[in-house]
């Protein structure tokens, strides 16, 4: 065991974590009952309701009303019993894994929501990844067991072998599909019973003393009740018991079983969340890292949210304390630019609803409105000049040229075009040679959503075409060998919105060249966000 101090009480009452889950598994609406649960709202949205009712709360942009999807990254913070649950919403959609790779470095424990049909899916997968690399604890959800779902143990062999972790069973369903009625909440000797007849109800829970409880027959018709007392006989010999330690280590994760949708199930895994997740945890940071529990205040970026409010042009940057006990008003430094700047107005979302940010404490996420001083990576202190690190920029994947309609608006193009650079929601550059931007991004679909999003919020008309590049990669050297490569190869060169050289490529050949032709520069796919 470590030897650091206890946190204070408010820091360790906080929970700050993240859902991944493949799209369609039912994220949106696990995230909404949490809401419920958490008393932020009173009912819960339907997604796939008719008209109005399908909005569902947490998803606030235009485009994701119209196509369902959660796009932005957005915080919502909720006391729930004695906790105070900071969730942080990651883009499900594959196309959106930068912006969900920052996030997850903003969070201290992921749940994840499997689909009790579909098991690990290749998003998953993914998500997984990055949690992995973090060495983020896990907790796992499994959600729709109303409808016909696979065998448990399937489900949790799957889990097991794709992802490599331990999965111990905290709850075990009763029933599948139609005849799906409840769980035996394994940790606490509960029988809960789902009621179908009112979505937004708790379910029923009926304390049981053990497996032979007369009471079990009483709820569960006989048929059903063998094969769950035949499984779980099953599953407690071969499956590990729930070790806390061992879960805070990421290398297991207890897996609750129920339906979002029917509210059943979500209760126990946030009791889970408060239990057995993790309190806030130390940052990575140069030259020291730092500790929640240290009275100074620091906190840094991990996105950037540009015309949330359409009615004002501003910029929210959402920043995630990592120390201290900030109040509003408060000066803090800016560390990248040495500057002093006074929060005044840091919000809060609870549910879709800002409020102003009386105060916040490590752990917690806050919205600072600014007119594009913050960008991601950035670190805010009291003083002193501390860096967290390990926020990462990657190399787009598709690039194409982006022309205003209008070719009278150029300039308008360029101003747009920088917001969604510090936005992070695309990497713009500029060549060195001939007009126009390349716009790059890490999947298609961004292309769709930064069109909509330049002609919803500034009246732009754009036109992305095909580019004869097909990568990137950030140039890496004395600014000498940096010059003499730039002037060498001029058709090649573009700068990023941060001013730095960057290759613009058509083949692995170009890169291939580039090695073995100029020793004294290397290209590479990532950058450190911010370095500055």
């Amino acid at each position: 065991m470590s030897n650091r101090p206890d946190l204070p009480a408010e820091i360790a009452r906080r929970r700050t974590f993240a859902i991944i889950s493949h799209p369609d598994a039912g994220k949106t609406t696990l995230t909404e009952k949490f809401l419920l649960y958490g008393g932020a709202i009173q009912m819960a949205g339907q997604v796939r309701a008719k008209g109005e009712a399908r909005r569902t709360r947490s998803d606030f942009m235009q485009m994701e009303k119209d196509r369902g999807i959660s796009v932005s990254a957005s915080a919502m913070s909720f006391d729930f019993e004695k906790f105070r649950f900071n969730l942080v919403d990651t883009p499900g959609h594959s196309d959106f894994s930068e912006d969900t790779y920052r996030t997850l470095t903003a969070v201290d424990a992921a749940v994840m929501v499997i689909d009790g049909a579909k098991g690990v899916e290749s998003q998953t997968q993914k998500l997984f990844e990055v949690c992995r690399l973090r060495d983020l604890p896990i907790l796992t959800f499994c959600n729709k067991m109303d409808r016909e779902s696979r065998d448990t143990f399937e489900i949790i062999d799957e889990i097991q072998e794709n992802l490599a972790i331990d999965v111990t069973p905290a709850s075990w369903p009763i029933g599948v599909g139609r005849e799906f009625m409840g769980c035996y909440d394994i940790l606490r000797d509960k029988l809960e019973i789902m009621d179908r007849a009112d979505r937004n109800k708790v379910a029923a829970s009926i304390s049981i003393n053990s497996l032979d409880d007369p009471k079990w027959s009483e709820h569960v018709p006989a048929h059903l009740l063998e094969k769950f007392r035949e499984d779980i006989e099953m599953a407690m010999e071969l499956l590990p018991k729930l070790d806390p330690a061992s879960v805070l280590n990421g290398s297991m994760t207890p897996i609750w079983f129920g339906s979002a949708m029917n509210s059943f199930g979500v209760k126990e895994l946030m009791d889970g969340i408060g239990t057995y997740g993790p309190e806030p945890q130390i940052q990575t940071a140069q030259p020291r890292n730092i500790a929640p529990e240290e009275d100074k205040v620091a906190g840094f970026v991990f996105k950037v949210q540009a015309n949330m409010d359409p009615k004002h042009r501003d910029r929210v940057a959402f920043v995630r304390m990592a120390s201290g006990h900030f109040t509003r008003g408060m000066k803090l430094t800016h560390v990248r630019s040495k500057k002093q700047m006074a929060v005044t107005n840091p919000v809060m979302f609870l549910a879709a609803d800002r409020e102003l940010a009386e105060e916040a404490w490590a752990g917690d996420i806050i919205g600072i409105p600014n007119h594009g001083q913050l960008r991601i990576g950035d670190t805010l202190t009291e003083g002193e000049a501390i860096r967290v690190s390990g926020i990462p920029s990657f190399a787009p994947e598709l690039l194409q040229n982006c022309r205003a309609g209008d070719p009278m608006k150029a300039k308008h193009l360029e101003k747009a075009l920088m917001q969604f650079a510090e936005e992070g929601a695309a990497k713009v550059f500029k060549p060195t040679f001939g007009s126009g931007f390349i716009v790059g991004v890490v999947g298609a679909l961004q292309f769709e959503v930064l069109a909509s999003r330049i002609e919803l919020e500034y009246g732009l008309p754009v036109r992305f075409e095909g580019s004869q590049f097909t990568s990137a990669r950030w140039v890496h050297g004395t600014k000498d060998a940096i010059d003499k490569f730039a002037a060498a190869n001029k058709q090649h060169i573009a700068l990023d919105n941060d001013g730095d050289t960057v290759f613009l490529t058509r083949l692995q050949w170009d890169i291939d060249r580039v090695q073995r032709d100029y020793p004294d520069v290397t290209l590479s796919a990532t950058k450190e966000m911010m370095v500055g």
